[in-house]
C-alpha cells in the first residue's frame, strides 16, 4: 500500500506539471496572437504612442489587476487587456522603424525570428534538462531594476551608447527570465498559469524590442 502511495505522488506531480505547461503555453500563444492583432491595428490606423507616463500607469495597473484576480476568470480578462494594450504600444514603435529605416521590414522580421529562436531554444533546454534555475531569482530582480533605471536615464539624457547597453542587458536578463520561469513551472515554484503566461509574455516582448533596437543600431539603413 505504501509503495502504491509513493508511486502515485510522483505521477500526480508529473500530471500537474504537464497540465500547467499545457495551460501556460496555450494561453501564451493566444495572448501573443491577440497582441499581434492589436499591434497590427495600431499600425494600420497609424495610432500614436500613448507616451511613457500613460504606458507605465496602464501597464502596472493592468499587471496589478491581473495578479489580484489571477485565481479567477477575471484574471483571463485582465491578461488579455494587458497584452492587448502592450500590442497597441508596440504598433507605433514598429511604424517608427518602418519609416526610419529602408530595411525596416527586414529588421522587424529578423528580430521576430531571433526572439522565437531564443525563446524556443531556452524553453526547450529547461524542459529537457529539467535543471533548477531558481538561483537566478535574486540576480534577475537586481538586474532588471538596474536595467530599468539605466533605460530611464538613457531616455532622459539621450545617451545612445547607454541605450544600446541597456538593450544588451535586457536581452540577457529576459533570456535568463525565460529559463527561470520555465524552471519554476517544472519544479512547482509557479502554479498559476496566468501569472506564468504574463511573465513569459513580458520576457518575449522586451526581448523582441531589445533585439530590434540592436539590429537597427548595427544594421539599419537610414
Amino acid at each position: 500500500m505504501r509503495i502504491q502511495t509513493a508511486n502515485a505522488r510522483p505521477q500526480a506531480s508529473i500530471l500537474s506539471t504537464n497540465k500547467m505547461l499545457k495551460n501556460t503555453y496555450m494561453l501564451l500563444s493566444m495572448t501573443l496572437l491577440f497582441s499581434a492583432a492589436t499591434a497590427g491595428l495600431a499600425m494600420v490606423f497609424n495610432l500614436p504612442h500613448p507616451g511613457m507616463i500613460i504606458t507605465m500607469v496602464a501597464y502596472f495597473g493592468l499587471l496589478f489587476l491581473t495578479s489580484k484576480f489571477s485565481n479567477s476568470s477575471l484574471g483571463l480578462v485582465f491578461v488579455f487587456a494587458l497584452t492587448g494594450f502592450m500590442g497597441l504600444t508596440l504598433g507605433p514603435i514598429l511604424n517608427m522603424y518602418l519609416n526610419a529605416f529602408s530595411n525596416g521590414h527586414e529588421l522587424i522580421m529578423t528580430a521576430l525570428g531571433g526572439t522565437g529562436v531564443i525563446f524556443l531554444g531556452l524553453s526547450g533546454y529547461a524542459l529537457t534538462t529539467r535543471k533548477d534555475f531558481s538561483f537566478l531569482g535574486g540576480f534577475l530582480m537586481v538586474g532588471i531594476l538596474v536595467a530599468f533605471l539605466a533605460g530611464i536615464g538613457a531616455m532622459f539624457f539621450a545617451i545612445p551608447a547607454l541605450s544600446l547597453a541597456v538593450s544588451a542587458m535586457f536581452i540577457l536578463l529576459m533570456s535568463a527570465m525565460i529559463l527561470y520561469q520555465t524552471s519554476a513551472i517544472i519544479h512547482g515554484g509557479e502554479t498559476n498559469y496566468i501569472m506564468a503566461t504574463v511573465s513569459l509574455y513580458i520576457s518575449i516582448y522586451n526581448l523582441f524590442l531589445s533585439l530590434l533596437q540592436l539590429l537597427a543600431a548595427f544594421s539599419g539603413d537610414d
